[in-house]
């Protein structure tokens, strides 16, 4: 991990996303302390609409209300 400080990230700030894109991260410094990460965005996975179709079965009642000694089990 390349360490740069402020004034070198802003007059070369083409190269360090260069530098990015190629798989690279660069820690920004301030006075030598490292105050920013200049890095890659992590891309999330894409969703699959239908994966499960088929596969999961929900029954007419499944929002009906609970018998009464479920309610008095949990209440007790």
């Amino acid at each position: 991990m390349r360490i740069v400080n402020i004034h070198e990230a802003k007059t070369h700030f083409s190269k360090l996303v260069d530098a990015v894109i190629h798989g690279n991260e660069i820690l920004i410094a301030m006075a030598g302390r490292p105050v920013a990460k200049l890095g890659p965005i992590k891309k999330k996975p894409s969703r699959r609409f239908g994966v499960l179709k088929g596969k999961i079965k929900i029954s007419k009642d499944f929002d009906a209300a609970l018998p009464e000694e479920l309610i008095a089990e949990f209440e007790g």
